[in-house]
């Protein structure tokens, strides 16, 4: 059994001039990093292994979860190739994980999420929104035969306010 948790990155800003890979969490996202997160804290989450896009918004996101949750830091790794948004590398990125990793903690972008909770999740989420929370299980051995899962848990920061 395989379980996967995706994370949408928290709501960016806009009001930099920087590239779109550059762009920082905005007010609200930072907030609900905070929320989520520690609301997750009380979960009994066991994350084996960590992988973010690149992209600051995404890393800010993930690096505070990992904080929040008290995961060790030597179990992220950043992966350019999550940063996706047609959701072909974010699937090609989860099937490669070793398969001694029995769960997984993604943070990446949308449209991406979305497609891939609708693809292989049981559950039809017409958008995951920013700083969303969604756990997919997978009845596998091995991340490289990943099908359809069930999806066990959402959270969304709306659900905390």
């Amino acid at each position: 059994m395989k379980k996967l948790i995706l994370v949408r990155h928290a709501k960016s800003s806009w009001k930099h001039n920087v590239i779109d890979h550059e762009r920082p969490l905005n007010e609200r996202g930072v907030n609900d990093v905070e929320t989520m997160s520690n609301y997750l804290k009380n979960k009994g989450l066991i994350i084996n292994k960590v992988l973010s896009s690149d992209a600051v918004r995404a890393k800010t996101t993930a690096n505070a979860f990992i904080l929040n949750l008290n995961i060790d830091k030597s179990l992220m790794d950043l992966n350019h190739n999550l940063y996706d948004f047609s959701g072909q590398n974010l699937i090609k990125t989860i099937k490669e994980v070793a398969a001694s990793i029995n769960t997984l903690m993604v943070f990446g972008h949308n449209h991406a999420i979305t497609d891939f909770v609708n693809t292989y999740g049981d559950k039809y989420i017409e958008n995951v929104p920013t700083c969303g929370v969604v756990i997919i299980e997978f009845d596998i051995d091995n991340w490289a035969d990943l099908n359809k899962g069930k999806t066990v848990y959402t959270l969304f920061p709306k659900d905390l306010k």
